[in-house]
């Protein structure tokens, strides 16, 4: 498989790289997750299928992310969310089913939110909307918060690497994007995908999402045995499944 690859300047002159596969619509559209990249296992197996498949595939890393221009720690949600918005524009201009996972998942709604008319349907995987403030906010302690009152940045524990920088920037950015308790004007069909045993995003968090969107085909699919990354060969199955409902006309 070869992806046809490239990189989308932006605005400020940065610079999002992409990878796509050429193939029918409508284009399913990798939204990852925060600090991951378009190379992940979830990610390389979208790219798998649509190559198998014909089907028109694109995948990116945001600013900051993996092979992307930007430092991550002056990352924002409105950043990413514009990330997403610009490679709609330029790389997938028709109908898209946005795959979201984890923070992607919240990237997803919110440009579902503001091109409607576009969205053939949502896949999101370990949603996790709201996470600066919902997620996050929790685990602020009197330390935390003290390092970003005086310091604006918080470096917090990773069950996945070493420490990673959250800024005060950032905290106070997700705020104005938050779309819980909803309702949230998604209109399109939505696929849930959610681990029960997940430590980052609690399945009661994205069953929450499910019953805030406004559309009426929403599927939440509870997998309990599931972790946060949902990248077993079984998880990926149900992924693609998923994604081929959306894709699919009609009969």
């Amino acid at each position: 498989m070869v992806d046809e690859t490239g990189r989308l300047r932006t605005a400020d002159g940065g610079e999002l790289a992409w990878r796509r596969v050429a193939g029918q619509g409508p284009t399913v559209v990798w939204m990852g997750g925060f600090r991951s990249d378009m190379a992940g296992t979830k990610a390389e197996a979208l790219a798998q299928w649509a190559a198998a498949t014909g089907r028109a595939y694109v995948r990116f890393d945001y600013f900051g992310h993996g092979e992307s221009s930007g430092d991550f720690a002056v990352g924002t949600i409105t950043r990413w969310r514009a990330d997403a918005l610009a490679i709609l524009d330029e790389l997938a201009p028709g109908p898209v089913v946005p795959v979201g996972s984890s923070m992607g998942g919240w990237i997803a709604c919110l440009v579902a939110m503001v091109r409607p008319e576009q969205m053939a349907g949502l896949v999101l995987v370990a949603p996790a909307p709201d996470f600066t403030e919902k997620l996050m906010g929790p685990e602020i302690d009197a330390d935390a918060r003290r390092a970003l009152d005086e310091t604006g940045v918080w470096m917090r524990p990773s069950d996945y690497g070493d420490p990673y920088p959250i800024t005060r920037n950032l905290l106070e950015d997700g705020d104005r994007w938050s779309i819980l308790p909803g309702p949230v004007p998604v209109v399109a069909p939505v696929r849930i995908l959610q681990g029960g045993a997940d430590p980052d995003v609690p399945w009661r968090h994205a069953l929450e999402l499910a019953q805030a969107i406004n559309s009426a085909d929403v599927v939440f699919q509870l997998i309990k045995d599931g972790d946060h990354r949902l990248s077993r060969p079984q998880d990926l199955t149900r992924l693609i499944a998923a994604v081929e409902e959306l894709v699919q006309p009609p009969a």
